[in-house]
């Protein structure tokens, strides 16, 4: 229903067009050579690879894609992943329809969209101003991060390590460094955590659309 609701959303622009849709980062690889499309909007929890993963391998076959990550996800832990893994911009699905029409233009124009309160944020990091207060999880890798969305979806090691593609002892390595960078005793401790913390992982339609 989110895509169906995006699709009309963008449809009903004379400059826009929706030229594609699929529901996981494999399908999207393939069909980003079929409909080559000028921008891809990417969710971020999707079947098998997260979104950020495949952002970081479409920039790696197209570099001049433009990509907006849409998503439920909270933007203050994932819109500045997002951008360094290579996305123009970050928006959440709660914003109105103009916001997203908006947000398109600007990316397909070569500009940054983030939120007002973001931009402030990562203007104030990057300047070398007054630091805020940073979460622990800021300081995780993208590979921590998302074994930790993983261990909140109530995974165990060895399921991670399949759908990651990685052995048990890798998973268990970042495990490791996740509860030294996040102060956790145990690996108890650390799904605890996770599943506390709802807001790595929230439910929600996930979608790939390609406006060209």
């Amino acid at each position: 229903m989110t895509r169906e609701g995006l699709r009309g959303c963008i449809n009903r622009e004379p400059d826009l067009l929706v030229c594609g849709e699929v529901d996981s980062a494999r399908k999207a690889m393939t069909a980003i050579e079929t409909s080559t499309p000028d921008l891809v909007l990417v969710d971020i929890t999707l079947p098998g690879k997260n979104g950020l993963e495949l952002v970081k391998d479409l920039k790696a076959i197209r570099p001049a894609l433009a990509i907006l990550a849409i998503s439920m996800h909270d933007e203050s832990l994932y819109a500045e992943r997002m951008l360094r893994a290579g996305a123009g911009g970050y928006i959440t699905k709660h914003q109105p329809p103009e916001e997203l029409l908006k947000a398109i233009r600007l990316v397909l124009d070569g500009h940054i969209y983030v939120s007002r309160e973001m931009s402030a944020t990562l203007l104030q990091r990057f300047s070398g101003g007054p630091p805020k207060t940073r979460s622990p999880i800021e300081r995780l890798t993208d590979r921590e991060f998302e074994i930790l969305q993983l261990f909140g979806e109530g995974k165990s090691g060895k399921e991670i390590a399949r759908q990651l593609h990685l052995s048990d002892k890798t998973v268990a390595v970042h495990s490791a460094n996740i509860r030294l960078k996040l102060k956790l005793k145990s690996t108890a401790q650390l799904i605890r955590f996770a599943v506390q913390n709802d807001n790595l992982a929230p439910a929600g339609a996930d979608s790939i659309q390609m406006p060209n």
